[in-house]
């Protein structure tokens, strides 16, 4: 039996704990917040999106292949199911959206109830749980971590077990600087970036707060006549300082490289058909109904509190008929549609992504147990890993899975 120490009390080191414990070792649970799981509670809007359905294999193709073949070992010893089948033993029924993505029956407090089925299953395992625990450093050498500083006291251990999350919403506790302490023993890392967060633009339209673009695609461009750089599918919502919504927090990190790049610009396209066959289908409608108010076109592909406004930035009344809008009213309606501008990003925020890029290198790392190479006895788990999946619950799971296998001692 070894005594095992685990720094951070969120979902990877919940589930490292608990089956650490269960598997007969003396375990010490850290959490620097006065309670556990506190960035699992805000999760989904506080519903909490526990996992995505579908096989292993499935949600590994969801991830960048060098984070698919990392987590492979562990997502097949601890998949979604495993996961769902623990939280249904607590109590807690789930259900799966059409999208896949699976949460806690609806009601309130429904992230809160998962969290506190995880921390039930840790302290029947035994395991001692410190809250109000803050580690100031870690000390020793390779391939020997002797001991933590706790609160300005060392603590000793013969396992330990890093989860202590990334750099996104310090507010919650996940600060980042274990990265920087791992960096100067030797651990190979990779600096945290954004990603999944909300895309801050040059040019806000906070008057557009809350309007959602929706069903179509959002394309980042090396500039406003540059090549095409990422493209993702899904809705949009105008914040008072950008956009929101999945599509740009899938595209924040592709966005925030292309602006440190020297060029980024966004466009949302509604109709994803091209702007030839889209023009062709206005030309036919001029002539099929040619009393049709362009305004009323323009509102059959983009929210209504929009069309005002984008028609006098085009210079068109509202009150324009099919019949009279001239060439170039009708290739300016064309681009809203397929080509809405949204323009260039500002800093995207590394504080307020679902998750933060960067993290402990993989390749560092051994993908079954989760021990740092060169180290007997460190092992990291979660988003202190260089692992950043889309939205979805896939995140989560990742941190489930590896916490899984850090634990598995």
């Amino acid at each position: 039996m070894a005594k095992v120490i685990v720094v951070g009390g969120g979902a990877a080191g919940l589930v490292a704990a608990w089956r650490a414990s269960s598997l007969g070792h003396q375990v010490q649970l850290l959490e620097a917040n006065g309670r556990l799981g506190v960035k699992l509670r805000i999760s989904g809007g506080g519903k909490c999106n526990i996992t995505h359905a579908g096989s292993p294999r499935a949600l590994l193709e969801a991830f960048p292949q060098p984070q698919a073949r990392f987590l492979r070992p562990s997502l097949l010893a601890f998949d979604n199911q495993a996961v769902l089948e623990l939280l249904r033993r607590e109590g807690v029924d789930t259900y799966s959206r059409d999208n896949g993505r699976i949460f806690p029956l609806d009601r309130p407090g429904s992230a809160g109830a998962v969290v506190a089925a995880f921390e039930s299953l840790v302290r029947r395992a035994g395991v001692e749980v410190r809250t109000g625990a803050r580690v100031g450093a870690l000390q020793g050498q390779a391939p020997q971590l002797e001991s933590l500083l706790v609160d300005g006291a060392p603590m000793t251990g013969e396992v330990f077990i890093l989860a202590t999350g990334g750099a996104s919403y310090p507010e919650t506790g996940t600060r980042g600087e274990v990265l920087g302490w791992l960096r100067n023993l030797g651990v190979p890392v990779r600096s945290w970036f954004p990603a999944l967060a909300p895309i801050p633009l040059q040019r806000p339209r906070p008057a557009w707060e809350g309007v959602s673009l929706r069903d179509g695609e959002l394309r980042l461009a090396a500039g406003a006549e540059g090549r095409r750089l990422s493209v993702h599918r899904g809705d949009v919502v105008f914040t008072k300082a950008g956009v929101s919504g999945p599509a740009a927090l899938e595209l924040s990190q592709a966005a925030e490289r292309a602006r440190r790049d020297g060029a980024a610009w966004l466009t949302y396209a509604s109709v994803l058909d091209p702007p030839e066959s889209v023009d062709a289908a206005l030309q036919e409608a001029q002539r099929s109904n040619p009393r049709l108010l362009a305004a009323t076109w323009l509102q059959r592909h983009l929210p209504e509190r929009l069309v005002a406004p984008l028609m006098e930035a085009s210079g068109l009344e509202r009150s324009l008929m099919l019949k009279d809008l001239p060439k170039a009213g009708r290739r300016a309606l064309v681009a809203l549609v397929t080509a809405l501008p949204l323009g260039e990003p500002q800093p995207v925020p590394l504080a307020r992504g679902e998750v933060a890029a960067g993290g402990v290198d993989l390749l560092a790392v051994d993908p079954r147990t989760m021990a740092i190479r060169g180290w007997d006895n460190l092992r990291v788990c979660g988003e202190l890993l260089d692992v950043d999946g889309p939205v979805g619950g896939y995140n989560l799971q990742a941190a489930f899975s590896t916490g899984f296998a850090a634990g598995s001692i």
